[in-house]
């Protein structure tokens, strides 16, 4: 008998993502379950009863919450911790944003900001300025004279490099900054100005920032406290886009899952969060004992709840050895990453996952181009420790050889892609790939061959929707040329991407995915159409209603 349910969201159209399933009218829910899903008859015959609450969609579009596959949440928060300089046009505007923040911070305490541009990306940083520069040490000296002042360059992920720093007289001075200091990585130059002195601008075109690793180690680093309280804000910014579960394939720092777990633990956990370890260890004697000792609750499929579990190990490939090495002299200070850097050639990349194979703990790790190196990795392992059914994730698929695919299939590999980071943001790059650019993040091809790819936001920027759009159109910013023309998906296989596909990343497909009977009621409500939107509306779909176990987490205001 069906049970009766505590709300039926009715007269809509109801995109279950079940295969081969034909939009229904209507779903039902009692307590965190889906009890009916069918025609607006159909599921008040099964399920209403006088307690019954009802809400007429009118029509909207429903989908099963989405599935973050890459989604860095922890990330989002944090920037609501600094004064934003979105609106600055001019040079004063920046500077009446120190002005205001003197009276409010208290004298030789620090001043920090987000960077100069235009979020999510700040793109051209000072150049979206009418002076097309950034404030030097003097200018900011004559508003803030009493406090240590510091705009950084932006985060390489959100943007493009280099980004511009600022900093005045007295940051520069608790830093040791002077004409003669010379930083102890590459790619970071101290700007001198006309007297001889640091100028108090500091050009960095790492992609990863060094420059509070290094030659700013002084500026504080985020504590536990404000990465607590940003990952209480990223919540609610998640959710207004429909996300209700994330999965950080990507590793999460020992004081990133520190943080999520507070979270948890105070019952403030709204998100379904999955995470991986992004191990701190320096070498394979070190990893052994760290998988062996201390690893054993990521083993298999990890331990936790529905709301909060850690299963596996994030393994690089590549890397700066100055970034990993300036990074692990200050853990756990990770700056905006929340993971830990690497720099692992493909020898130590095989040492590692072969002692992850031997202690039982899923593999993650970003491909970008170099999947088949990785393959043969796994194919020798396979060997030893037969890889099917552990669901090891290769990640930010880029470049590919079809002849891989088999060996996808055959290692039982979950796959991810984000399609807007590397197809839209980066894809200049990538304008003269061979094949037209079919070999490149080839969604619809992996698709075709039964793997059921996943979709990640990779927090650039946080709507799932940009994964989605990028899927369906496939277009790079700077010229609008399509990269891999043939490899444009339907609007409903990129919805898939961002749903049922996910719920295979964390075993979770008989409770997550899709909206069925006996699985979580987690849900959005859509402002649009999905399926019938224009492009460019696409790209700016959100949610009116978000569900997580039938409890509402986002409601837009009317």
């Amino acid at each position: 008998m069906t049970a009766k349910a505590d709300l039926i969201l009715h007269s809509g159209q109801v995109l279950t993502m079940e295969r081969g399933a034909a939009p229904a009218q209507a779903v039902a829910i009692a307590g965190d379950r889906i009890v009916a899903v069918g025609t607006d008859a159909e599921v008040r015959a099964q399920s209403q009863a006088p307690h019954t609450r009802s809400v007429n969609l009118d029509g909207r579009t429903v989908i099963p919450g989405v599935i973050d596959a890459h989604a860095h949440m922890e990330r989002e928060g944090l920037k609501t911790l600094r004064p934003s300089l979105a609106h600055a046009r001019q040079l004063s505007d920046v500077l009446d944003v120190i002005r205001h923040e003197v009276q409010r911070v208290p004298k030789g305490e620090w001043i920090i900001t987000m960077p100069v541009g235009q979020p999510p990306f700040y793109f051209d940083g000072p150049l979206t300025l009418a002076e097309k520069r950034m404030p030097d040490r003097y200018e900011l000296d004559a508003v803030a004279p009493d406090h240590p002042v510091y705009i950084p360059g932006l985060f390489g992920n959100w943007g493009v490099p280099p980004g511009f720093s600022a900093l005045n007289s007295l940051a520069l001075a608790r830093n040791g900054i002077h004409a003669d200091t010379c930083p102890d990585c590459d790619g970071i130059n101290i700007e001198i100005g006309a007297d001889g002195r640091p100028s108090g601008v500091i050009v960095e075109t790492n992609k990863r920032p060094l420059i509070e690793f290094s030659v700013l180690s002084q500026v504080p680093a985020f504590g536990f406290a404000e990465r607590l309280e940003g990952l209480r804000r990223s919540l609610p910014l998640y959710h207004a886009f429909g996300t209700t579960s994330v999965y950080e394939g990507h590793g999460s720092a020992p004081e990133s899952i520190a943080v999520y777990r507070a979270l948890w633990e105070a019952g403030e956990l709204t998100m379904r969060t999955r995470l991986c370890v992004s191990p701190t260890w320096n070498d394979a004697a070190e990893a052994r004992l760290a998988m062996r000792d201390w690893l054993s609750f990521a083993r298999g499929n990890g331990l936790g709840d529905p709301w909060f579990s850690v299963a596996g190990v994030f393994i690089g490939l590549g890397g700066s050895p100055a970034t990993a090495r300036a990074v692990r002299k200050v853990l756990p200070n990770t700056g905006w990453s929340g993971f830990v850097e690497w720099a692992n050639r493909i020898e130590d990349f095989s040492d590692y996952a072969w002692l992850a194979a031997e202690f039982d703990l899923r593999v993650h790790s970003v491909v970008i181009d170099r999947l088949s190196e990785v393959l043969d990795v796994f194919d020798a392992i396979d060997k030893r420790f037969p890889l099917a059914g552990r669901r090891w994730v290769v990640e930010h698929v880029g470049r590919t050889d079809p002849a891989d695919f088999a060996r996808i299939k055959r290692l039982g590999l979950r796959v991810t892609t984000i399609p807007f980071y590397m197809l839209w943001k980066n894809g200049a790059s990538r304008l003269q790939e061979h094949d037209n650019g079919n070999h490149f993040v080839p969604q619809r091809t992996l698709l075709e061959a039964g793997i059921d790819i996943a979709s990640g936001s990779d927090n650039i920027p946080v709507s799932p929707f940009s994964a989605v759009w990028a899927s369906v159109v496939r277009t790079e910013r700077t010229t609008g040329q399509i990269i891999g023309l043939d490899q444009r998906l339907t609007r409903m296989q990129a919805l898939e991407t961002v749903t049922r596909n996910g719920a295979y990343l964390s075993y979770e497909e008989s409770l997550k995915g899709t909206l069925a009977v006996g699985k979580w009621a987690d849900l959005a409500v859509l402002n649009t159409d999905p399926l019938t939107a224009s492009d460019e509306a696409l790209l700016t779909v959100q949610a009116s209603l978000t569900l997580v176990g039938g409890r509402e987490v986002h409601r837009a205001s009317e």
